[in-house]
């Protein structure tokens, strides 16, 4: 499978698909939203063991919703869910949603990230998420930057800052798939001590800096700190959204779903622990229909994993600094010096 990614390298080459971010930086926490210019078929897995949802359990195969209006990654554990109901207010004044009698609804499902104890100003009378939510609708659009942004504003991985992160690839087939995510990780997106992403073997034109894989040898185990175990205990979260335009259904996303989650465990270390609330929406436009569904479904699942890989480390690798944070950038730990491979 030929591994060329979209023009925009970002989950919007998928036609039809937008995303809009809203973040507050004195709160360090913020919203991304996903929508398509139409309803769209999407599925969910989760895999880590804390996660924060809304509406999931109607994404299962057998429930009888066929599509959503949108879907949101956000800040803020459980208060961030409250950002879902800023977008259905902002779809329901756009006359979108679920048609059931005479009244509109619109489906909206959301995960959460914890990011309540990474330095922001948390001490809010009104819980700022719906506001955040409808102003990220309000963005949508089909480019947007990465990093510190969005749901990712004040992301926080083992021992580097998070963020918001977006890849794309083109398959032979034709189909293009492309994943957004907002990493939180309790694990580690490089290799100990070293500068070098564990997504390396994935990357595409230097997408995070080129490094390619670790040149020495590293431990098959990353040890956990006391310190980092601390901070673990409070919450973290990868939550992520894999889209493609091959025609699937329900059932057929949920798969996807699954199968991009490969794409955190090649990109983090550890993942999916009990801390994480590892989580994957999967959609499709259905633009394009499937020639062979057998050999289609399995290259798309293998496609979602590579590019989800790579959008983590994508989000580590543009996130920029902000006042008060406690933990650094890739870019501040390990940018090159001059005539040097590490500071």
């Amino acid at each position: 499978m030929a591994m060329k990614r979209g023009q925009r390298n970002l989950i919007t080459d998928i036609a039809g698909v937008y995303v809009g971010n809203a973040q507050d930086d004195s709160l360090k926490s913020g919203v991304t939203v996903l929508v398509g210019d139409a309803p769209f078929v999407a599925s969910v897995a989760v895999m880590g063991g804390a996660p924060g949802t809304r509406e999931t359990d109607l994404l299962a195969p057998d429930c009888v919703v066929a599509s959503v209006d949108a879907l949101v990654l956000a800040g803020g554990s459980a208060f961030g869910l409250d950002a879902a109901a800023g977008v259905a207010d902002g779809l329901h004044r756009a006359g979108r949603g679920l048609a059931i009698g005479t009244a509109r609804v619109p489906v909206v499902p959301a995960a959460i990230l914890f990011d309540l104890l990474n330095g922001g100003e948390k001490d809010w009378t009104v819980n700022p998420y719906r506001a955040l939510g409808e102003q990220a609708l309000n963005s949508t659009r089909t480019d947007f930057v990465l990093g510190s942004v969005g749901a990712g504003c004040g992301a926080l991985t083992a021992q580097l800052k998070g963020g918001l992160g977006s890849a794309s690839v083109i398959l032979d087939s034709g189909h293009t798939v492309g994943a957004l995510v907002a990493v939180n990780a309790h694990g580690s997106p490089t290799v100990p001590g070293r500068p070098h992403f564990w997504a390396a073997p994935f990357e595409v034109d230097r997408e995070f800096g080129g490094l390619g894989n670790c040149p020495t040898a590293f431990p098959l185990t990353v040890p956990v700190s006391s310190k980092l175990a601390a901070f673990a205990s409070k919450g973290n979260t990868t939550i992520a959204i894999v889209a493609t335009d091959a025609a699937l259904d329900k059932a057929q996303c949920r798969r996807l779903a699954t199968a991009a989650h490969d794409g955190i465990a090649r990109a983090l270390v550890p993942s999916h622990t009990p801390y994480d609330g590892d989580l994957v929406f999967a959609a499709s436009t259905g633009r394009q229909p499937l020639v062979d569904p057998v050999g289609d479904t399995l290259l798309l699942g293998h496609a979602a994993s590579l590019v989800l890989a790579r959008a983590i480390a994508r989000a580590v690798y543009e996130a920029t600094r902000a006042t008060g944070d406690k933990f650094p950038t890739w870019t501040e730990r390990w940018k090159p010096k001059t005539g040097e491979m590490y500071p």
